[in-house]
């Protein structure tokens, strides 16, 4: 399987055992601004054994990253438990058009072992594990991630209002830990995901789901995303998700969130509290 990595000397294509590396000035963006039969021949080089190095987010720092919420029923049913208007949460899952918004762009996305942040003013925040697609300018997906779009579910709680503070703020996007492109996924919707919380070395909580469970197409999200917006050098979507501790339940610094996507990889960061994220 070949995946496009991101390392500190620049774009690389990996199997695992052999890497090659893209020409220089490469950016994801200018692989995404091509149809997606030219995005999979630029992957098509020679690889020659070795590792890819050290790895960053496999974004530009000018990428868009967007999310899509509620898309899976245990996530409609865990925002309407938090909110004190839980009426909103159940009429989107249920409406044609999705819940989307923007999460971070790409210069604040936090890649493998790199840190994410809680806010300072939240009580509750959790780690939400997600399958992302890459798209290019012309809205094909031609690639997947892991997203984990940390939230603060109080400040979200208290009203669906305060939905930009709770999703938007230091540490509070990661991805990683490569781009697997979509020919090399045969069933996007057959993907196990698992999420893991450690504190002082040992399990905290854990839980499990699979994009089985999405309530909308992946295709769907994407046309919704690109009706309203060009995107040329184009852009990320986290798909939501439905492994998402409950109240008893909150990231603390120096937790360890990991996150394994059957046939994607695994992302792993450590937790900061506020602004030091």
């Amino acid at each position: 399987m070949r995946r496009l990595a991101k390392t500190a000397a620049g774009w690389r294509v990996t199997d695992g055992e052999s890497t090659g590396a893209l020409p220089p000035g490469t950016t994801l963006g200018s692989l995404l601004a091509r149809p997606a039969t030219e995005f999979a021949t630029a992957l098509a080089i020679e690889l020659t054994p070795g590792e890819p190095g050290d790895l960053r987010a496999p974004v530009d720092d000018d990428t868009e990253v967007w999310a899509a919420g509620v898309t899976y029923e245990v996530s409609r049913e865990a925002r309407m438990e938090e909110s004190g208007d839980a009426d909103v949460y159940a009429r989107v899952y249920e409406a044609e058009r999705p819940e989307l918004f923007f999460k971070s762009v790409g210069h604040r996305v936090r890649g493998p072992g790199e840190p994410i942040g809680v806010r300072e003013d939240s009580a509750w925040d959790v780690p939400e594990p997600e399958l992302a697609l890459v798209c290019n300018a012309f809205g094909e997906i031609v690639g997947y991630t892991i997203v984990n779009d940390v939230s603060s579910r109080s400040i979200e709680g208290e009203n669906p209002l305060y939905l930009p503070q709770a999703k938007t703020y230091r540490g509070s996007c990661a991805a990683g830990p490569w781009i697997v492109p979509a020919n090399e996924v045969p069933d996007p919707y057959a993907l196990g995901i698992a999420v893991s919380i450690h504190r002082a070395g040992a399990l905290l909580w854990s839980g499990e789901t699979s994009t089985a469970r999405l309530h909308r197409r992946l295709t769907e999200l994407v046309g919704w995303l690109y009706r309203g917006d060009v995107f040329p050098r184009g852009a990320v979507l986290a798909t939501g998700t439905s492994a998402v501790p409950g109240p008893d339940v909150t990231l603390e610094a120096d937790d360890e969130v990991t996150i394994m996507i059957e046939g994607i990889g695994t992302l792993r960061n450590p937790v900061r509290r506020g602004r030091s994220a």
